[in-house]
Parts: structure tokens; sequence; C-alpha cells
């Protein structure tokens, strides 16, 4: 968006001046030519973005800084007093006044690979696999964590994606996909997105018919007959990418529905017939088979931040890591 602002206004990143940002704060912000305003507090992020970018391409490549900001700092320098009794508070200039005081924290893709690594992978800081891990889901958690890394999207969009509305990855860097308007934040209008070569080759294998764990729990779900006690969901016959519809079969023959008005929720009863029974349209399942649900993604985070804390005393006693 910063990007698109500067090529409007004929200016480009590398050239950018203080002016440039503060115009940019106001038409995010209060232009009312502007049909697509945010709150002072979702510019807290936009002003972060900005400022940890031109941060390191000022160290990396001498671009000027445009964005005008104030370390953080604990310490009395923090604060001035230019009277007894009254003591102000340095503030960011380009902080709205609207804006809580919050700091907005950026992790680069090196940070969340260790985290990743260790927390849903179960490797030591010495980059040492722990004895007696199974790691039975551990291709479905990496791939949609590098989803959310290598896409932008929330988690509730990324857990709401079916395997028909992923591209299968090529010789392109960037894949393109389609995120339907229901599960989008406010459900209004969908949009494009991209998607790193790397995430689909990534969600590909935990999608593999025959190595990957999806595949396995659909088998096992099968044998058990989870999806045969499930009545009245939806079967899925066809999948039109150009008009973005699925095929449902009706008692009054084959009916069309799109994409962009289904749910998450909606999304989590589609099934197929495939030889084996029925199998779930949804990319992300739980370990019985069904449809992994938003909330339960907090618990596997949850989770892998216990592991990676077990793993960071074990680093400094030498004691065996918690489960």
């Amino acid at each position: 968006m910063w990007l698109d602002f500067l090529d409007a206004i004929g200016s480009s990143w590398d050239c950018a001046s203080v002016r440039d940002v503060e115009a940019f704060k106001d038409w995010r912000i209060t232009d009312l030519r502007n049909d697509e305003r945010i709150r002072p507090t979702s510019f807290d992020t936009d002003r972060a973005a900005l400022n940890s970018f031109y941060t390191w391409a000022s160290a990396r490549y001498g671009v000027f800084n445009p964005v005008p900001t104030v370390q953080a700092d604990d310490s009395d320098e923090a604060s001035w007093g230019p009277g007894p009794g009254y003591t102000q508070q340095r503030r960011d200039p380009l902080r709205p006044a609207g804006s809580r005081g919050r700091q907005v924290k950026w992790l680069l893709w090196a940070a969340l690979e260790q985290w990743r690594n260790i927390g849903l992978r179960v490797f030591d800081f010495n980059g040492l696999r722990r004895d007696g891990w199974r790691g039975c889901n551990e291709d479905r958690d990496c791939a949609f964590v590098d989803g959310l890394y290598g896409t932008g999207l929330r988690v509730r969009e990324w857990a709401s994606v079916l395997d028909v509305e992923l591209p299968a990855s090529g010789a392109e860097r960037m894949g393109e996909a389609w995120l339907a308007a229901k599960c989008t934040k406010g459900g209004e209008e969908g949009r494009k997105y991209w998607i790193p070569r790397r995430v689909l080759q990534s969600v590909e294998g935990y999608a593999d018919p025959l190595e990957g764990s999806r595949a396995e729990a659909i088998r096992r779900a099968q044998r058990r007959g989870r999806y045969d006690r499930l009545h009245g969901v939806p079967i899925v016959t066809g999948h039109n990418p150009r008009t973005g519809e699925l095929y449902i079969e009706g008692s009054s023959g084959p009916a069309t529905l799109a994409l962009d008005v289904l749910s998450a929720d909606e999304r989590r009863m589609l099934f197929r017939r495939v030889p084996g029974g029925l199998e779930p349209l949804c990319l992300w399942l739980s370990v019985s088979g069904l449809p992994k649900k938003v909330h339960s993604w907090e618990d596997t985070f949850d989770d892998a931040n216990k592991r990676v804390a077990a793993a960071w005393a074990q680093s400094r006693s030498g004691r065996a890591p918690l489960r």
C-alpha cells in the first residue's frame, strides 16, 4: 500500500521524504477521498512496518529513513520536565493521537524458522532432534506456519482455505490465489493474495496422498466411519476455478455454490466422494480427520511455545526438556 501511494504521488521508496510519510498518514486516516480509511490504532502497524523497513534499508543501502520516530527508552532521558511538577513523555511524532501506547514487534524469517524448528519439529538449540519424537502432524503445522508468514494472511483466513483454492507449485516464484469474501476480515469483499513457491511445496508435502499426514488422517477417519456419521453435509462433485463455484449434489440435480459466500464454518462441512468413502475439502485437518477448528491453532502455538521454553531451560541447565 505504501508503494502504491508513492507511485500515485510520483515518488519512489528510496526517495521518500518525511512529508510523503505525513501525507500517507493523512490519506490513511483522515482523507475523505479514501473510502478505506482506517482507525489510528491500525495505522500504528503501518508506522512500525515502515520504520522497520527503512531502518534496515538505511543500514544496508544508505537510504534515508523518512519515518519520524522516537526510540523506546526506559531511562530518565525518555521524559523531560520544563518545570517543577510537570513531566512530558516523548512521543513518536508520526503516532496518531488516538492510538494506544503499544509496541509493534516484527519477527524476521530466521527467528520464525528457529521457533518453528524447536517448537513444532522439536529440535534443540544445537539443531538436534529430540529422541522419541513421533511428529505425526509436524508437516501440517510447519506448512501452516510457513503459509502464515509467506502469505501474510490472518490465522482465521489461512485456516479456512479449501484444497481446491490453492494453485499447484510451478516454476513461478509466487502463486496467485483468491481469498473468499466470507473469509476476510469484515467479510465484505474477497481479494487476491500471493503464495511463495516454497509454501506451496510445503503444503503439497502435507497433502501428499501417499506420505502426507493429511491423507493418513483421512484414511484413519474413513476406517473408523467418522465421515459416514455426518448427515446432510454438502457433497461436492466439481469445481470451476474460473468462476469460483462449486458443483453440489442436489435432489433435483447438480447445483452451484459460490466460494465467496461460504463462511469458515460452512467450509468445514464440505465433502467429496472418493473410492475410500468421503473426504473433506478443508485443507487443514485434525488428527481425527475432521477439519481443524480455527481456535485450536492457538493450542498448537501454545504447545510450541512451551517446547521452546523447555528447550531453552534445558540448554541453560542441562536438564531433559519437557514434552
